[in-house]
């Protein structure tokens, strides 16, 4: 499998109905309106294909913006829709492209720190945080810094509007993208894993659709081994490509 980084004013009509085709494979209520309203309102998009059966494995849509909190200049990549064929669940390409991708754009957003904004209404999108950032929020074994916690409000109040829980800190969409009955639950043995404990407990109505939402700072000095990993790969593995996506290169 290989990954593409492009911008979403480059995306082809048969990238769009894929994307939207493998979405509405795997999730409930997804309507054609509302994907392709969220993806005009993002700006990247990574896409995960198999050359050789020229078929697309998932995909990753993101918007990366400025913005000023309390004075300061602050750039947000917030995370849309994800979605990734279970056949490739047990490959790192998703993790391995999203974080390459993520320190070839921040070169276009110097100015300022840079935060994830993420929301997740699945146990293995909130594992990405332990695995791959040393400190980000909400989590288990330590209260939200009150910065961070007045940092997270701002951002979410301003990104989903009405909404937002702000007392439960989840997101209920009207139309929520809910995964299919034979993709939905977490095994009893990860629920072992008191980071997933976490997330089931702070997001009950997790498999209604409800989306915890989560902030870390991307930054080299909150990567943990397996996030400096990803980051300190071949620099080359991803590119921006803005004219021809079709010629990007790719994580192999």
């Amino acid at each position: 499998m290989e990954s593409y980084l492009i911008s979403t004013k480059d995306l082809s009509k048969e990238d769009m109905e894929d994307m939207y085709l493998l979405i509405s494979t795997h999730f409930q209520g997804v309507k054609r309106n509302i994907f392709d309203g969220d993806l005009a309102n993002k700006n990247w998009v990574i896409l995960f294909k198999d050359e050789k059966l020229e078929k697309l494995q998932g995909f990753s849509t993101l918007l990366i913006y400025k913005t000023k909190f309390e004075g300061e200049s602050l750039n947000v990549v917030y995370s849309g829709d994800t979605i990734i064929d279970p056949s490739a669940w047990s490959s790192s390409i998703l993790s391995r492209a999203w974080i390459a991708s993520v320190n070839k754009l921040r070169h276009e957003y110097c100015q300022g720190k840079l935060y994830w904004l993420l929301i997740s209404s699945g146990y293995r999108t909130y594992r990405f945080l332990p695995i791959f950032w040393q400190e980000f929020y909400p989590r288990y074994d330590t209260p939200t810094p009150e910065y961070i916690s007045r940092l997270l409000e701002f951002l979410a109040c301003d990104r989903f509007g009405r909404y937002y829980d702000q007392q439960a800190g989840v997101v209920r969409f009207p139309h929520p993208q809910i995964l299919r009955e034979s993709l939905q639950g977490i095994p009893p043995e990860r629920l072992q894993d008191p980071h997933i404990q976490f997330f089931e407990m702070r997001n009950p109505n997790h498999l209604q659709g409800d989306e915890l939402v989560c902030l870390t700072e991307i930054s080299e000095e909150n990567l943990t081994r397996a996030g400096r990993r990803m980051w300190f790969a071949d620099d080359s593995a991803t590119q921006i490509c803005k004219d021809k996506p079709r010629l990007a290169s790719t994580v192999p």
